[in-house]
């Protein structure tokens, strides 16, 4: 099979059982070996199960010839950075530089709305930031990407740019490594069963290239985000307790540039509203909305909207993909 293609053979058979998991694994092992060789390569980990699958796929390949970088450009989920810390450096014993570049990219979208040009920008600093650890280190050849197929398929239909598709910039000084770039979401989930990798890294949320960046829409500001930040966490905490965390494929909090009025202890209050999004899917192409619980929702809602600041309103989106993405931007 040639995984180096951008297209999905109609002959490829999906991926839905450890057997053809292993086959799978093997034969990307051995394709990697033989274009990698006694090279080095570099990786941006964010800990999503793409990524993470990637990494796991090129140590069996290569061993200590990768080098994961993860980058906390400000745009990741509360505790993100921690638990990429513990669980690659401190578990898996992975070789991991940790980038802070949160000023840097939030000073890069300051003032910025429109969707796919905050894509572009977040996917061509990711690259640059790449590109500098590279120059720190010796015999970097190949830059390894957690690219999966629906990421080329949306970009290639104008739906909307991925960074690790779109926003790569013309003089990319690496050659790219993609091994899961024919797979759809839940294909890679079953590989990473496959490779070992434990259940709370395989069924992580997924979580776009961008970040939070698409989820706090228009111009990115620091307390916006933080707004974001906080609700999702509070969502994620809450689904959890309820239950959700393996019934529901992918849920987080929206804020939107765009204020409502409100009363806040006794008094009026003009401040930001909070969107809930709880999707199924299979292969992220198309998704169904989960029916939550009304309890459930009232408690998510009386929570973000005493917990989180400049909240005051809490919203719950219903649209089905299609007509709308799984992402508001």
């Amino acid at each position: 099979m040639d995984y180096n293609s951008n297209h999905r053979p109609d002959s490829m058979e999906r991926i839905t059982t450890t057997e053809s998991a292993n086959k799978f694994v093997e034969e990307q092992v051995k394709a990697m070996k033989e274009m990698i060789g006694d090279k080095k390569v570099l990786l941006a980990l964010s800990g999503g199960v793409d990524s993470s699958v990637v990494a796991a796929l090129l140590i069996k390949a290569i061993g200590r010839n990768l080098v994961c970088v993860h980058v906390n450009h400000g745009l990741l989920r509360k505790g993100e950075s921690e638990q990429v810390i513990k669980v690659f450096r401190d578990e898996m014993n992975a070789n991991l530089i940790y980038v802070d570049a949160v000023d840097r990219f939030l000073d890069k979208l300051a003032g910025v709305s429109e969707p796919e040009t905050k894509r572009k920008i977040i996917g061509e600093e990711f690259i640059k930031v790449f590109q500098e650890e590279a120059q720190k280190l010796n015999g970097i050849s190949f830059l390894a990407q957690g690219t999966i197929y629906p990421d080329i398929l949306e970009s290639e239909a104008g739906v909307k740019a991925h960074h690790n598709v779109g926003g790569l910039p013309k003089d990319l000084n690496f050659e790219l490594v993609e091994p899961v770039k024919l797979l759809f979401k839940d294909e890679v989930r079953v590989v990473g069963k496959a490779l070992g990798l434990p259940d709370n890294m395989v069924y992580r949320q997924p979580f776009p290239g961008p970040g939070l960046g698409v989820r706090c829409t228009g111009a990115i500001t620091r307390d916006r985000l933080e707004a974001v930040r906080e609700s999702d966490a509070i969502l994620r905490e809450e689904f959890e307790k309820a239950g959700l965390f393996h019934k529901v494929w992918q849920y987080f909090t929206i804020v939107p540039d765009y204020k409502t009025v409100g009363v806040i202890d006794g008094k009026r209050s003009f401040e930001w509203f909070v969107v809930i999004r709880a999707v199924n899917t299979k292969d992220a192409m198309t998704a169904t909305i989960e029916r939550i619980d009304y309890d459930l929702l009232e408690r998510i809602t009386y929570r973000i909207t005493h917990e989180v600041k400049h909240v005051n309103r809490v919203l719950f989106d219903i649209t089905p993909k299609p007509t709308g993405t799984i992402e508001w931007e």
